[in-house]
């Protein structure tokens, strides 16, 4: 019974918070404990939140640790989407499968490839901030900058017709749902579908492009060329589009720093990086299942448990971040781990700096004077999706 007890009392995941900027206060009394902690998740399982900077930083690069599961079907889950509500690979082969995955994606990401983009992707803001600029005040910095960005460029990199957008954000949305399982499941095999038919055709008419790319190498399926695509897809817009929404919203609540941006563009890559680490996402993390016993900051986490590396609450943690709820475009110090670390750090990270700088070093030049429309008490975060963000952020000027 005692036990029974304890474990209903568990932090409940995810943690309420009183803004989209603001850690959770639930976070927030966590944290004063320790930096592992017993929590239950979405779907009323248990797991281990690490929230210490040094832990997660640690844990990432930890090869006890992995995303699949010897038994998929008994494992703990963060939720119900498909796509990363639980398990995902083989657990015999996963460090083999994932070595395969990365050799295959890395060459499209390569900082040179990139920075190759630079000039199409000035040219994409500067063509939304022309119609921003015609467009009826207070304008919805998420529908007009945020969200057809991301896509275009993804679009235009992977070898997809924008027309397509909305079908497949649709999509993606749906197999992001993280309360409705078969919604999710519907959502991802659409999305693989539609990236099966992308795959035979660009093997019958290749492109220069990603997708075309893959589908030419006769070392690659159609079915895991349009795996990998649509994971592609996915990532390459989705996580961007909140990064960009949040990341601007930082700045327009720091408006003596927005200025400073549009004064001096060599303030930019400093102010990527911190809208990068400051959005207060933290509560949920990166799931990870161990695939041995560990042993961590006194705490023993068994064989086959899952493990949420809350990334976001590493970026506050003032171990690694002097004063980390402040908002500070010319910070130095400890690397944020939005991105991850180690073997795993997100292929997509140049291309989503690329595109954050360009937003930024744009809109702080064009609109000096860009202000919130709503008191940002007013503004909302999706919570229904994994990627989260906001659902509208109207400004004006």
């Amino acid at each position: 019974m005692g036990k029974h007890m304890e474990a209903s009392m568990l932090p409940q995941l995810p943690f309420d918070r009183p803004g989209p900027l603001a850690v959770p206060p639930a976070l927030e009394r966590l944290r004063t404990t320790g930096a592992v902690h017993r929590v239950r998740t979405r779907t009323g399982d248990e797991a281990w939140l690490v929230t210490g900077y040094e832990q997660v930083r640690s844990l990432l690069t930890d090869e006890r640790l992995g995303l699949s599961h010897p038994d998929p079907a008994s494992a703990a889950r963060t939720g119900a989407s498909a796509l990363f509500g639980g398990p995902q690979g083989d657990f015999a082969t996963e460090r083999t499968d994932h070595a395969r995955m990365r050799s295959l994606l890395q060459p499209h990401f390569t900082p040179r490839r990139v920075r190759s983009l630079a000039p199409r992707v000035n040219e994409l803001v500067t063509s939304l901030l022309d119609d921003l600029e015609g467009s009826p005040r207070p304008a919805d910095l998420v529908e007009s900058l945020a969200v057809p960005l991301p896509v275009l460029v993804i679009c235009e990199l992977l070898g997809v017709p924008y027309a397509d957008r909305d079908r497949f954000r649709a999509w993606s949305r749906d197999a992001a749902d993280t309360a409705d399982r078969a919604r999710s499941e519907r959502g991802l095999g659409d999305l693989f579908a539609y990236g099966v038919d992308l795959v035979t055709r660009k093997r019958r008419a290749p492109g220069d492009d990603v997708i075309s790319r893959l589908a030419q190498d006769p070392d690659v399926g159609d079915d895991e060329a349009a795996m990998l695509a649509m994971a592609l897809l996915f990532a390459g817009h989705e996580t961007t589009v909140t990064q960009i929404g949040l990341g601007v919203l930082c700045l327009l609540t720091h408006p003596d720093q927005y200025q400073a941006l549009g004064r001096d563009p060599g303030l930019v890559p400093g102010a990527v990086e911190e809208v990068l680490r400051a959005p207060a996402r933290g509560g949920d993390g990166v799931p990870r299942y161990a695939r041995t016993d560990i042993d961590i900051d006194g705490v023993t986490i068994g064989a086959g448990e899952l493990v949420l590396c809350d990334t976001g609450a590493a970026n506050h943690d003032p171990g690694a971040f002097r004063e980390p709820d402040r908002f500070d475009i010319t910070r130095a110090g400890a690397a944020h781990l939005t991105f991850g670390h180690g073997a795993r750090y997100c292929v997509g990270a140049p291309l989503a700096r690329l595109e954050l700088h360009a937003v930024l070093a744009g809109l702080t030049s064009r609109f000096p004077t860009l202000r919130l429309a709503v008191d940002v008490d007013e503004l909302r975060t999706r919570h229904d999706v994994l990627t989260g963000g906001l659902v509208r952020l109207p400004v004006e000027w």
